[in-house]
């Protein structure tokens, strides 16, 4: 071990492998047959139960908790990954259950899989290289995130849910279980595939937005939108949607409207097939090798 980077306090077991180039806080605590590579840093309070990896450039914030089986930073499953010292950022207070593995970013898509604060992750969870997760979101078990996913904060996503890569997810949105999610979600609504296999919005997240301490005028000023854009009504009135949000646009000053509205308009408007991180694609990656991811 070196003394200069690993402080004595810390709780290692004896039967754990920590490189000696390890950064290690005094008050961080590794179990029985975990392994920690050389360019890793874990600070204070965070705790790895047995049988976890961590190696590649890899960060953990302060009090962040990996079950047993995590795989964390090893190289990601992407052809175009040319072995570069590309990097993945982990928060704090973060909770990784079991069998998650995380990869860091490639080189053509900003060297850069960040995973913010407060965050839960189920059992079984795959995060893909180039992902961006931000705060307070909750993924059920066997959640799969291909490349260049973005998930913005309060999200729940539930179990057994793909999603495309190059997607985003907006925020305070709820994704249902077993949904193939391969275009844009809608920041504040509910999306489920439960009358096919794709996914639809189905709802204003009401629940979700209460426990975040939405008022009742902001979610009614929510649901009256939905209703513009997504009934029955509006889908056969023919009035395209994009027309109907810029007329929402023109009409609010709410800004969670605006930020909805805004959110539509750039996944409709920029994006391929409803993505919009697709149009930010450069032309080394628009014509990539095969993605495992």
């Amino acid at each position: 071990m070196n003394e200069t980077l690993m402080q004595p306090e810390a709780n290692i077991h004896p039967m754990a492998y920590v490189h000696p180039g390890a950064t290690i806080a005094g008050d961080a605590s590794i179990g029985p047959f975990c392994v920690v590579g050389e360019n890793v840093r874990i600070d204070a309070g965070c705790q790895l139960h047995n049988h976890v990896t961590v190696v590649g450039h890899t960060t953990v914030a302060a009090h962040t908790t990996f079950f047993p089986g995590c795989v964390i930073g090893a190289i990601p499953q992407d052809l175009k990954y040319r072995g570069g010292a590309t990097k993945l950022e982990i928060g704090s207070h973060n909770i990784f259950r079991e069998y998650v593995t995380a990869h860091p970013g490639t080189e053509v898509g900003g060297g850069l899989t960040r995973i913010g604060d407060h965050n839960l992750l189920m059992g079984a969870i795959h995060i893909g290289h180039d992902v961006i997760i931000g705060d307070h979101c909750i993924l059920a078990n066997e959640v799969l995130l291909a490349g260049h996913v973005v998930i913005e904060d309060h999200v729940t996503i539930g179990g057994h849910t793909g999603i495309h890569h190059f997607t985003s997810i907006g925020k305070h949105a709820m994704v249902g279980g077993m949904t193939k999610v391969t275009s844009d979600v809608p920041p504040f609504l509910t999306v489920a595939s439960t009358r096919s296999t794709r996914q639809e919005v189905r709802a204003v997240n009401g629940v979700g937005l209460k426990r975040n301490n939405f008022s009742e005028e902001e979610i009614l000023s929510l649901k009256k939108t939905y209703m513009r854009l997504f009934s029955r009504r509006a889908r056969s009135s023919g009035v395209p949607i994009t027309d109907t949000i810029h007329t929402i646009l023109s009409e609010t000053n709410d800004k969670n409207v605006e930020y909805l509205c805004s959110f539509l308009l750039r996944s409709f408007e920029c994006g391929r097939r409803g993505r919009y991180l697709e149009s930010l694609r450069n032309n080394e990656s628009m014509n990539p090798p095969r993605n495992s991811d």
